[in-house]
């Protein structure tokens, strides 16, 4: 999904809503894809594809003249993005209230950036609370490497 957006200084700018595409994954020159290359593209179901569709986290999907889905190179760019989504660990809820709010236009923006920094101070804990269980493990690890020698013997009774 691309969207235009104009900064309070007037600047235009085009938003993705994705990292850049992944060009070997792609086809050069074509935009226009059936389910199944895009099940191969994203890794993706037939089934979820059709059920982003239904629950609004895809906007409407164009069709061919016999009534199959065609996706764009924007629909991938956009999937990309659901996926980054879904790796933060979103609620479904919250990123069909985000596909919402960038249809409904420019003026959604800060409910936008609000929902993109909540979900932002979330993977930021989830990255502290793993950097403590890495640590965690390091201390295990160590110990056992050292398994065996005075040094181990001697703060086993710690663990």
């Amino acid at each position: 999904m691309t969207v235009m957006e104009t900064t309070p200084a007037g600047l235009t700018r085009i938003d993705t809503c994705a990292a850049p595409p992944h060009p070997a994954r792609r086809p050069n020159g074509q935009d226009h894809y059936t389910i199944s290359e895009v099940v191969a593209f994203s890794g993706l179901t037939a089934h979820t594809l059709r059920w982003y569709e239904r629950i609004g986290l895809m906007s409407d999907v164009d069709r061919s003249h016999t009534g199959q889905r065609r996706y764009s190179n924007k629909d991938l760019d956009w999937l990309a993005f659901v996926g980054k989504l879904r790796l933060t660990g979103m609620p479904v809820a919250d990123m069909v209230r985000y596909a919402e709010l960038t249809r409904e236009g420019d003026h959604t923006f800060p409910e936008r950036h609000a929902l993109l920094e909540a979900t932002r101070r979330d993977v930021l804990a989830r990255i502290t609370e793993l950097n403590d269980t890495l640590a965690v493990l390091d201390h295990k690890l160590k110990f056992y490497a050292d398994a065996g020698t005075d040094k181990a013997l001697a703060t086993e009774g710690q663990r």
